[in-house]
């Protein structure tokens, strides 16, 4: 049976398998080590960054100063076959962090988009948007930076 042949995941109704969890576990990981890599802790000061990255083990947020990027990963997805979903939110104001202080005025979502693991036939895994849209790890790096960069340039320009 040639691979076009091949009857998709969903006509067999197969979970996915410990292998394919990985693949896109490491997939995951590659997303936000781009978007928010580990920092190494060391003494001394800082420089100031108008994106602060902040990481935990299954997403980040970018903080900029009016506006956000939050990007998170659900591996258990409410379908049994799926492999998960990623969440990526676009924020105005500062979104809040579990163990910091609320802020004064909670962010507002802006954007949303819902992602799933969904793999080429050259057998490289991509994300699928709600719409459609096929994205590629690096591809969605850079689609994540431009969505806060551009909210970034309309906040300027509104001011």
């Amino acid at each position: 049976m040639s691979q076009s042949e091949t009857p998709s995941r969903g006509v067999w109704n197969v979970p996915p398998t410990p292998k394919e969890r990985n693949a896109v576990q490491r997939l995951v990981d590659r997303l936000l080590d781009e978007l928010a890599p580990e920092r190494a802790t060391k003494r001394g000061d800082y420089p100031v960054n108008p994106v602060v990255a902040h990481r935990t083990p299954s997403g980040c947020i970018l903080q900029a100063a009016e506006t956000a990027l939050s990007v998170s990963w659900f591996p258990e997805a409410t379908d049994a076959n799926a492999l998960g979903e990623l969440h990526v939110v676009l924020w105005r104001g500062v979104v809040s962090r579990r163990g910091s202080p609320k802020p004064a005025q909670g962010a507002v979502e802006i954007r949303d988009l819902a992602l799933r693991p969904v793999e080429r036939p050259t057998d490289e895994m991509v994300w699928r948007a709600t719409d459609g849209t096929l994205y590629d790890a690096d591809g969605l790096a850079k689609y994540c930076i431009a969505l806060l960069e551009g909210q970034r340039d309309q906040d300027r320009a509104a001011e």
